[in-house]
């Protein structure tokens, strides 16, 4: 299969999502819209990947290619073409197809467990992932809601017509990842209920297994008839 990464911001990379797609002997360039803002077009992939990035999906002022962004995201949903996206690419596939994106009640960043609250791709019924966000969105009109997280409901999502999917969390985070991150993006960890700090995010080993194995079998499952 042929993917498509789109790359938000030089930190904040597919980690995981490249180890999956090594091993399944997916073909995944990257599109670095943080150093050009030029997209694919849908005849170039056979299934998209939007990551997550610190910008806000209603920043069209300050990053132009947000809406374009979305275009193409609607657009490969029309061709039949698969979309995950994660973090903020959950919320621009949420907001392409109509879906209020606005602030979370609290900003969630840190290792919390999501719980299994749908059953149309598989999810174990309680899997520890990295979150890294403020925002959150709306389900959009058909969507079915896969997990949540007691700091923010709206977790994992799918399509109606299943060919999008949403992850409000990170299971492709990396402790390279979660390093850089808290790099980047330290004024970003200010206390909070659901706020972790940067030694305890960095100090984090035992999720990452679970997280990856989680990650692997939802996208098999997701991308499994497309390949």
């Amino acid at each position: 299969m042929q993917l498509a990464i789109l790359q938000h911001m030089s930190h904040e990379g597919p980690a995981a999502l490249l180890d999956w797609a090594d091993a399944r002997g997916h073909r995944a360039p990257i599109w670095p819209l943080y150093d050009s803002p030029s997209l694919p077009a849908t005849g170039q992939f056979d299934g998209l990947i939007v990551l997550g990035g610190g910008m806000s999906v209603h920043d069209d002022d300050i990053h132009p290619w947000l809406e374009p962004e979305r275009q193409l995201i609607r657009d490969a949903l029309a061709a039949a073409r698969p979309v995950l996206g994660i973090c903020l690419g959950a919320q621009q596939l949420a907001h392409a197809l109509g879906a209020r994106v606005f602030p979370n009640d609290e900003r969630e960043v840190g290792f919390w467990p999501i719980r299994r609250v749908g059953d149309v791709l598989p999810l174990p019924a309680t899997v520890p992932a990295c979150h890294w966000h403020g925002d959150t969105f709306e389900l959009p009109e058909g969507a079915v809601l896969l997990a949540s997280s007691a700091g923010c409901r709206n977790q994992v999502f799918v399509t109606g017509d299943g060919l999008g999917l949403g992850l409000q969390c990170h299971l492709e985070a990396t402790a390279g990842w979660v390093d850089s991150c808290c790099t980047h993006d330290a004024q970003y960890l200010v206390p909070g209920r659901w706020m972790q700090d940067a030694d305890r995010l960095r100090a984090e080993r035992a999720a990452y297994s679970p997280m990856h194995a989680a990650l692997f079998d939802l996208l098999d499952a997701f991308f499994q008839r497309r390949s």
